[in-house]
């Protein structure tokens, strides 16, 4: 087999892998087209505060950067209100979810019984090496052991994924 051929065929393995885990039929089960809700466009000012509500380092991180990390996870993973599993299970409103409860999402056997609640630190821990953390987890992506990189994309899901809105909802419920 030519070089040509080897490069040629290992682009089409690479592109449909991606397709298969991004791709969606466009249309609901009901028949009705669906669409994708799009992230808030948040100002400036709104990222620099929301962001400072966040905790330390994640309170520092860099956005622009951690947008660039969720390339990685974007073909399994969507952020937005339309809760839209893939792959992956949607990660919108991710911060504060008990692990494996994501709606509609068949979870594997291992991440059934890791048994946390998602938040800054135990999405830092997960996604530094997923495979070791829950041995048995159906995510095939290795993770992020560089510090800087997993702390800006935690941040950036955090802004995207409305943990500030969640936040702010349990620390103004009456408590029990």
């Amino acid at each position: 087999m030519t070089r040509f051929a080897v490069s040629a065929l290992v682009v089409l393995a690479v592109a449909g892998g991606l397709w298969g885990c991004n791709h969606s039929d466009s249309k609901a089960q009901d028949g009705q087209d669906m669409v994708m809700a799009e992230p808030r466009d948040y100002t400036a000012a709104e990222k620099t505060a929301i962001q400072a509500t966040f905790p330390a380092p994640f309170n520092t991180a860099d956005l622009a950067a951690g947008e660039k990390q969720f390339n990685k996870c974007r073909a399994c993973h969507t952020i937005t209100p339309d809760g839209m599993n893939m792959t992956g299970p949607h990660l919108y409103g991710v911060f504060g979810r008990h692990s494996a409860t994501a709606k509609d999402y068949t979870y594997s056997d291992a991440m059934m019984k890791h048994n946390v609640t998602w938040d800054f630190n135990t999405l830092d821990v997960y996604l530094k090496a997923p495979q070791e953390v829950v041995r048995g987890t159906k995510m095939g992506f290795m993770g992020i052991p560089n510090d800087a990189d997993r702390r800006n994309l935690i941040a950036y899901l955090a802004l995207e994924t409305q943990a500030h809105e969640a936040a702010s909802e349990s620390a103004s419920a009456p408590s029990k």
